[in-house]
């Protein structure tokens, strides 16, 4: 009798009680396919972050660029700089409370969080080798707006400093030979 209502996955224990396999996810697979289908790749809540506090501190920047390797987030074309706005979960942000890994198939989660972060750095070491410097900005480093502006006021500064992201004084130094003409 037991054996007829039991799900095939359940199995017996060794007092012989009947241990069921519950299946973990309470969703139909066509609708967890749509849910996952619906995670944004683009546009995510912390890259509108980051864009609009770069945007209020006057940098102006480019969006996905195809052409480049891993097709950056923020593009800063002049300085040759690629940004990256990663999810720490699934690229894998060390020591973040948010890189949780999943209990439920783990070897697939270890598998596909092991290609993405090897994908991540295969794209940041072509665009290195192409001659432009890349910067990963973490999810949890700006998750809110007030986060966010911290981050872009260290880009306003570093672009200011010389030794900073960007070369910026080696083209105003151009721009005023160019003047003087």
């Amino acid at each position: 009798m037991l054996k007829a209502l039991a799900n095939p996955r359940s199995s017996f224990n060794d007092e012989g009680w009947l241990e069921p396999h519950f299946l973990a996810d309470i969703v139909s697979k066509a609708k967890r396919s749509s849910m996952m289908a619906a995670v944004r790749q683009r546009h995510t809540k912390p890259e509108l972050n980051l864009r609009q506090a770069l945007h209020r501190v006057g940098l102006r920047y480019r969006l996905h660029r195809k052409d480049l390797p891993g097709t950056p987030d923020i593009v800063f074309v002049r300085s040759r700089l690629a940004v990256f706005v990663n999810g720490c979960f699934w690229h894998r942000h060390s020591n973040c409370p948010k890189a949780t890994m999943p209990k439920l198939r783990a070897s697939f989660w270890r598998n596909k969080f092991e290609r993405n972060v090897a994908r991540d750095l295969r794209a940041q070491a072509l665009l290195r080798a192409m001659g432009w410097k890349v910067v990963v900005v973490w999810e949890c480093q700006v998750k809110s707006s007030e986060l966010a502006s911290k981050v872009a006021q260290r880009f306003l500064r570093a672009r200011r400093t010389p030794r900073g992201l960007h070369k910026r004084g080696q083209q105003e130094g151009k721009r005023k030979r160019n003047a003087r003409r």
